[in-house]
């Protein structure tokens, strides 16, 4: 499933640094550490009507991920949502769109891996597009299982929401050649993790089970998924769960800022069909979007 080009993105503004500049326009340094090493963290947001959701608890993320990379003169959150507002009124979108935030540690004096080389902060990047869900829930998605195993914290700790994606863009190669959608992607002992772009869970007998979090992200709708089971009594579990479990699931969904609660329809050939006498993902569903305006920020 690929996005298609939206021409209206054609011409949107784009703020990196501190300010704004036309698409054409808006680039880093060669010595940025984007480029030097893909020294960056990441946030990816979604604009609906009624805000940007889940906002505060990105950008907590997006601060302790750099944190943790012990990044210097961090950008405030009230300088980031400054530059989100400024981004979003500049290309005029009320919803609709995706906000992709990239914090790099900034520009280098010379090439090198060393941080010490990093003297002039951090590169704020702010892209806002305009942007469909990444995947067609009424449809739903079907997968493989890739061969390419998820970092686990004893390489690189999922919880740093980073921008060394390589592993993630194999796992996604294999599901392009395979002719599917994504790729669920296990740890080193050979669990389920999480698909290539998004967490997972399954329902057997109407409980609710997903992965621990310790080879995933901890993704934002991943917890928000869980809140909201525990608040409306649907029973949730996190364990280790093998690929048989999946296969033999009443259904499977992904969740994602970027997909909100996907179905999948297919894992390796196996078809996921819902035996319950009623989705536990269509309900889930249903109270995000009944509850959503909730935590939505308007800036």
């Amino acid at each position: 499933m690929l996005q298609p080009y939206n021409p209206k993105n054609d011409n949107i503004q784009i703020w990196v640094g501190d300010k704004l500049y036309p698409r054409n326009e808006a680039k880093v340094s060669v010595f940025d550490s984007s480029v030097q090493g893909g020294d960056t963290v990441w946030e990816g947001l979604r604009l609906y009507n009624e805000g940007i959701i889940h906002l505060e608890r990105h950008l907590t993320r997006m601060y302790e991920s750099a944190q943790a990379l012990a990044f210097e003169n961090i950008p405030t959150k009230e300088f980031i949502r400054s530059a989100i507002k400024a981004t979003i009124e500049a290309n005029g979108m009320d919803e609709n769109a995706h906000i992709r935030l990239t914090l790099s540690r900034g520009e280098k004096v010379t090439s090198g891996m060393d941080p010490r080389l990093n003297q002039q902060g951090c590169c704020l990047i702010v892209l806002a597009e305009w942007k469909p869900l990444v995947y067609d829930n009424d449809i739903g998605i079907k997968v493989i299982t890739s061969s390419q195993r998820r970092n686990g914290p004893q390489y690189l700790d999922s919880k740093i929401h980073h921008s060394n994606l390589l592993n993630n863009i194999l796992a996604k190669i294999q599901a392009n050649v395979a002719g599917v959608d994504a790729a669920i992607m296990l740890d080193d002992r050979g669990f389920v993790s999480e698909l290539n772009d998004t967490n997972l869970f399954l329902v057997k007998d109407g409980k609710l089970f997903t992965p621990f979090a310790d080879a995933c992200l901890h993704g934002i709708t991943r917890g928000f998924v869980m809140e909201m089971a525990e608040k409306n009594d649907i029973p949730i579990q996190e364990k280790d769960m093998s690929l048989t479990e999946f296969y033999n699931a009443d259904e499977v969904f992904a969740t994602g800022t970027m997909g909100e609660l996907t179905p999948l329809v297919e894992i390796d050939g196996r078809q996921i069909e819902n035996k319950s006498d009623s989705s536990v993902r269509k309900q889930l569903t249903g109270i995000f979007e009944s509850v959503r305006v909730n935590y939505c920020e308007k800036l």
